[in-house]
């Protein structure tokens, strides 16, 4: 009976490196499916900065997978770097909606207004980055707790995650 050869350090940190992408990629869109069925089956309605979160979830997905499918050093650093920044962005979009956003009566004209109506995204595919409600009208709780502090939790692990993979010895 043969044995089978373990695997090397370097073997193993590919692995959970490349892993721990596919689990960021898993991870953001999730986020954005479940916003999209509390919009369309639940009938909560987002926000300018709702959708913007949606927009850095995608976002996310996207700078992980150079780091998911290549084994190139720079496929990781690449994805760590795009990664950080844009969970740093979504936390402080997250923040921002709700200590200021949600106290306002109309979003239009916010930064998060100009990104995706200057992207076209609204435009392009309404179901999802299309805003239908004011930020003080998306206040609103999920199981006792601010619907975007799931959002600000989800950046902070995605963040998380990130740094670890880079921490992984190549």
């Amino acid at each position: 009976m043969q044995s089978v050869p373990a695997l090397q350090p370097a073997q193993l940190s590919l692995i959970l490196g490349r892993l721990g992408w596919f689990v960021v990629i898993l991870l953001s869109l999730s986020a954005v499916a479940a916003a999209l069925f509390t919009q369309h089956v639940l009938d909560m309605q987002p926000c300018p900065w709702c959708v913007l979160q949606r927009l850095i979830f995608v976002a996310i997905a996207l700078a992980a997978l150079p780091g998911a499918l290549s084994r190139a050093p720079w496929a990781r650093w690449a994805s760590v770097s795009g990664t950080l920044v844009l969970a740093l962005s979504g936390a402080a979009a997250a923040l921002w909606q709700h200590f200021v956003a949600k106290s306002s009566s109309s979003c239009k004209l916010t930064l998060a207004d100009r990104i995706i109506g200057g992207l076209g995204l609204d435009s392009l595919w309404p179901q999802v980055f299309a805003a239908y409600a004011s930020c003080a009208d998306a206040a609103v709780n999920l199981l006792g707790v601010p619907y975007e502090f799931y959002s600000l939790a989800l950046y902070a692990v995605i963040a998380a995650l990130a740094l670890r993979i880079a921490m992984l010895r190549r």
